[in-house]
């Protein structure tokens, strides 16, 4: 990936279409999102460029793009791994899971592998505790995950 990025011409016609309307200043989460859509994080000198033309301080657009946990200022791997922690997960054995994921990822969490293939990730609660514990690949939920199982669900992703 490129170290620049560049506002596309429809995120600057939203942009603009933001500007003319009252508390456009508002509408700042939706052009994050339209630029993490197309990019897949936050690039920094996009967000600067945002900053200008929305007429934001810089600080703003960085303090928004940091308090809400589903923006990420950095390049996430192509299949985001998460493993819940909640309780019912906890109990049931996801802290083996996760070791298990992460030896076999060789990453920690919140990283990315080198190849970029997968980011793991945490999270409290996926929502199916009677499934615990819960491993989430993208969309894909896996459900009553050991940590024998973990090399087999990785390899489902690294072939395709």
């Amino acid at each position: 990936m490129s170290d620049t990025y560049t506002i596309t011409p429809e995120i600057e016609a939203f942009i603009e279409e933001c500007k003319g309307k009252e508390f456009s200043k508002s509408y700042l989460i939706a052009v994050l999102h339209k630029i993490q859509a197309k990019y897949g994080f936050l690039p920094n000198n996009l967000m600067e460029e945002v900053a200008i033309r929305m007429e934001i301080p810089t600080s703003k657009v960085y303090g928004v793009a940091t308090f809400y946990h589903m923006f990420t200022l950095v390049p996430e791997g192509k299949h985001i791994v998460n493993i819940c922690l909640g309780t019912a997960c906890y109990v049931k054995g996801a802290e083996q899971v996760l070791n298990s994921l992460k030896n076999s990822l060789k990453i920690d969490l919140n990283q990315t592998t080198e190849d970029g293939l997968f980011t793991l990730k945490a999270t409290r609660c996926i929502g199916t505790c009677g499934l615990a514990p819960v491993v989430m690949v993208d969309e894909k939920v896996y459900s009553n995950v050991t940590p024998d199982d973990v090399p087999v669900i990785i390899a489902k992703y690294k072939n395709k």
